[in-house]
């Protein structure tokens, strides 16, 4: 008995080390999407209240690609670091962050890539279809986070409340067509992506 207690730590542990390098390549891709989603924070077409940026793009991405646990700690490290003072968000940075109305997109693009990762984690053929269900529920959770967000800052920080048409109008209609379409490209983008890294860099993405 005690041969196979002292057998099967020793399996656990060549187990551990082998999906060491698993890891840290899934921590070194996680790091690269939280750049690219800081650069795309730069990447933008000024839009009345609501800013047009790459953002989306890249951390819709993370979730397809790298799946809820990886892709979402890609975002999450991203807030972290805006909310440290890195200027990373597309007004800056800081805590005090939080009480910007657009801010709740921030908190969506995590929640989202979770969301898109589940998706892709459960469905059966990893195809342009999938990809593109999971890249349309990452947006759907981005708006109605962002949108409650928006709405609550309004209302109880900045004393300014708006109405639930103009909040459709101000934070959906300008920006829901770009972002569909983003949501395409992200699907068409990981459909190809996707077998290499599966292959190459991370045996199990999540």
């Amino acid at each position: 008995m005690v041969y196979c207690i002292q057998r099967n730590r020793k399996q656990g542990g060549f187990q551990m080390e082998q999906n060491k390098p698993a890891n840290i390549r899934m921590l070194t891709v996680s790091a690269l999407f939280t750049a690219l989603i800081a650069v795309g924070a730069f990447i933008r077409i000024p839009v009345p209240m609501w800013p047009f940026t790459l953002q989306t793009l890249f951390t819709t991405l993370a979730g397809l690609l790298l799946g809820p646990r990886y892709g979402t700690l890609s975002c999450v490290a991203y807030m972290v670091l805006g909310l440290a003072g890195l200027p990373v968000f597309t007004g800056g940075g800081g805590p005090q962050y939080i009480f910007q109305p657009t801010f709740g997109c921030i908190v969506g693009f995590a929640v989202g890539a979770w969301f898109a990762g589940m998706i892709v984690r459960r469905g059966r053929a990893r195809g342009f279809r999938l990809f593109l269900l999971a890249a349309l529920a990452d947006t759907a959770v981005v708006y109605v986070i962002g949108m409650a967000w928006f709405w609550c800052v309004k209302a109880f920080y900045l004393n300014d409340p708006i109405g639930m048409w103009t909040l459709f109008v101000t934070c959906f209609v300008p920006t829901i067509g770009v972002d569909v379409l983003k949501a395409a490209l992200a699907a068409g983008a990981a459909v190809r992506l996707a077998p290499a890294l599966s292959a190459r860099v991370y045996p199990k993405a999540g």
